[in-house]
């Protein structure tokens, strides 16, 4: 075989396993950050209830009446 057409043959192999090094690599980056999502939205709890009927306290009381009176 002609050694320019097997330089040639070489260089264009190698030229797909540099592609298919570098997809397997934004492979592994993007179960990687989904990986990190899925741990970010299981740390975010749901707010729990001020009430027992499952209600939620809109403000504090505007004022305070003393227990003394």
């Amino acid at each position: 075989m002609n050694p320019y057409a097997m330089l040639e043959v070489a260089r264009q192999r190698s030229a797909e396993r540099h592609e298919a090094a570098r997809k397997a690599s934004l492979v592994k980056e993007l179960r990687k950050a989904l990986r990190q999502r899925d741990r970010d939205d299981a740390l975010v709890m749901a707010p729990i209830p001020d009430y027992g009927d499952g209600t939620f306290r809109d403000a504090a009381p505007a004022e305070h009446i003393g227990a003394g009176r």
